[in-house]
């Protein structure tokens, strides 16, 4: 008989098989999403050198005052707008998006969207 899996296994498995189509490089890094049940983190990392070139979550200070929740839209949409500031700064124009598994809706499109506005490309 097979044992059931946890809804975060079931999520893990999807998001490894996105990982195997989805990758990221200098040209045009992998923007990665997380989100837990207070929080959502947001980083753009290179896969040829495994480095993160920038990152922004709801547990930094400046965000933290903003939103007074970490876990609902408006805090992804923060976030979203967030990481699309600071990778503008460092010169990354377009992404990839890696939704990390997670169905496309609700906080990780809310993220999306801000990201894209802000001036993003993917």
């Amino acid at each position: 008989m097979a044992k059931k899996l946890s809804k975060n296994q079931v999520r893990q498995r999807r998001h490894v098989r996105v990982r195997r189509k989805v990758s990221g490089t200098p040209e045009c890094p992998r923007l990665n999403v997380f989100r837990s049940l207070s929080h959502i983190y947001a980083q753009v990392i290179d896969d040829t050198t495994g480095k993160t070139l920038v990152s922004a979550s709801t547990l930094e200070a400046d965000l933290k005052s903003e939103v007074e929740f970490g876990g609902n839209v408006a805090a992804a949409k923060a976030v979203g707008k967030r990481i699309a500031e600071k990778a503008l700064e460092a010169g990354i124009k377009d992404v990839v998006f890696d939704r990390g598994g997670y169905p496309y809706h609700g906080r990780v499109q809310a993220l999306a969207d801000a990201a894209r506005e802000a001036g993003l490309n993917f």
